[in-house]
């Protein structure tokens, strides 16, 4: 399959289903996965960090796994990059599909309590205070709030509207397939 395009970012925020998105699209497109969310978690095994408490971990540690993600992306063909600010991180590198996906909250909401068998009421407190710091962490880092502007993805779908296979298929569609 020839594409103009040398890889594929999925951006969106918890539960706007960019995972779900991400790896239909591999398997799709038999192009490798990577996720950012995977390789902060593995980062912080290897060097036995909290998960949680984004705002007590040093900037520097953000920096490097998103220098990360960047390399990838630069040095990297047929992959597919998935996490909160790929997009954003992939703004300036050539050869780059954007994907934002979007989602009411009240249904991230649900896919949360669903997924990690949460009550509402903690799935809430878990995506604001999740979002909040990391957010103010990547303003203050970045100089930026425009993360998810859809103005500067050459895709956005609302997984609202579109069930897994809809936004698969306006995603082939985007791509030229």
């Amino acid at each position: 399959m020839d594409l103009k395009y040398r890889n594929i970012t999925i951006s969106g925020l918890v539960c706007t289903g960019t995972t779900t998105l991400s790896k239909l699209l591999a398997d799709k497109l038999n192009w490798t996965r990577h996720s950012s969310g995977e390789m902060f978690r593995e980062y912080c095994r290897k060097h036995n960090l909290a998960i949680e408490q984004t705002s007590l971990r040093p900037d520097s540690i953000t920096l490097e796994i998103d220098g990360m993600v960047k390399e990838k992306l630069q040095k990297e063909n047929q992959i597919i990059m998935e996490g909160w600010l790929t997009g954003f991180l992939a703004r300036s590198i050539p050869g780059v599909f954007k994907i934002l996906l979007l989602c009411n909250e009240a249904l991230r909401i649900d896919r949360l309590v669903n997924r990690d068998a949460m009550t509402v009421e903690q799935a809430k407190e878990h995506i604001e205070v999740r979002e909040a710091e990391n957010f103010k962490k990547w303003q203050r880092i970045y100089k930026a709030a425009d993360f998810w502007d859809s103005k500067k993805y050459d895709l956005t779908i609302d997984t609202y509207a579109s069930s897994k296979e809809e936004t698969l298929k306006k995603t082939m569609a985007a791509l030229g397939i």
